[in-house]
C-alpha cells in the first residue's frame, strides 16, 4: 500500500511537470522558428535597401502592394510638392538613420505625381520647426514605407494636426485636407535640398533578432524543470522506506 501511495503521490506532480515541459519546449521551438523568420526578413529588407532604385509602381498596382512585398523598396520618382502645410512627426531619434540621433521632426508633405495622383513624402529630419519649403518639380529617390499603427495611449497628433506621433500618410492627408494619397509614403534619401534642411538620408535596416537568446532561455527552463522533477522523485523514493 505504501508503494501505491508513493506512486500516486508522484502522479499529479509528474503530470503537471510534463505539461510544463511541453509548454517550455514549445516556446523554445517557436522562438527558433521566429529566429529563422527574422533572419529571412532581415536578408530581404537588406536586399531591397541595397538595390538600385526602380520606378515607382504605377497607381494601378498600389492596391496589390503590401509591407511584405514592398517595405524598404528603393524607388525614383518625379514629384511636385503641394506646399499645403507639412505634418511634422516628432522623433527622439531614429535607429534607421545615422543623421537623426536627437530630438527633432521628420517633415511629411504631400506631393503630386506626373499623372495627377498624390503621395506623401518624408522629406527628411530637422531639429527645429524652421526649414525651407519645397517648391517646383523634383526628381527624388527614396524608399517605400508603410504606416505605423496608432497607439492606444498616445494621441496621433496635436489639436492643430501639425505635430504627429505616428507616421500615417492617409490620416495626415485627411486631417490636413490634402486629398487622396497613396496608402504608403516615400522616405526621401536624395537629393539634399539647398541649405540641407530638412535632411534626407538613406535608411539602414536594423531589426533586433534576440530569438536565439529567448529560445535558450526557454530550453534552459525546461532543463531546470526536468532536473527539479528528478530531484523531487529521488527524494520521495528515499522517504518511502522510512514511512513503512
Amino acid at each position: 500500500m505504501t508503494a501505491v501511495r508513493g506512486r500516486g503521490g508522484l502522479l499529479l506532480p509528474g503530470a503537471l511537470a510534463f505539461l510544463g515541459l511541453l509548454v517550455l519546449l514549445g516556446l523554445g521551438t517557436w522562438q527558433l522558428e521566429r529566429k529563422a523568420w527574422k533572419e529571412g526578413l532581415i536578408a530581404t529588407l537588406d536586399r531591397r535597401a541595397g538595390a538600385a532604385p526602380a520606378e515607382l509602381p504605377q497607381p494601378s498596382a498600389w492596391a496589390a502592394l503590401t509591407p511584405d512585398t514592398s517595405e524598404f523598396t528603393r524607388v525614383r520618382l518625379r514629384v511636385e510638392f503641394l506646399g499645403a502645410g507639412d505634418a511634422l512627426v516628432y522623433s527622439g531619434g531614429s535607429a534607421l538613420r545615422d543623421d537623426a540621433k536627437g530630438a527633432g521632426y521628420f517633415v511629411f508633405g504631400a506631393a503630386r505625381l506626373p499623372g495627377g495622383q498624390q503621395v506623401v513624402v518624408n522629406r527628411g529630419f530637422t531639429s527645429s520647426r524652421s526649414y525651407p519649403a519645397a517648391s517646383g518639380p523634383q526628381d527624388i529617390i527614396g524608399s517605400i514605407r508603410w504606416p505605423e499603427a496608432p497607439s492606444l495611449f498616445v494621441s496621433d497628433h496635436d489639436a492643430a494636426g501639425d505635430i504627429w506621433m505616428v507616421r500615417d500618410p492617409v490620416a495626415m492627408a485627411r486631417r490636413k485636407g490634402w486629398g487622396a494619397v497613396a496608402p504608403f509614403y516615400i522616405e526621401q534619401e536624395a537629393p539634399v535640398p539647398p541649405g540641407g534642411l530638412p535632411h534626407p538620408a538613406p535608411l539602414k535596416v536594423q531589426l533586433r533578432n534576440d530569438h536565439l537568446q529567448y529560445a535558450i532561455t526557454w530550453f534552459g527552463l525546461a532543463a531546470v524543470l526536468v532536473a527539479m522533477c528528478a530531484i523531487f522523485a529521488v527524494k520521495r523514493r528515499r522517504e518511502e522506506p522510512a514511512a513503512k
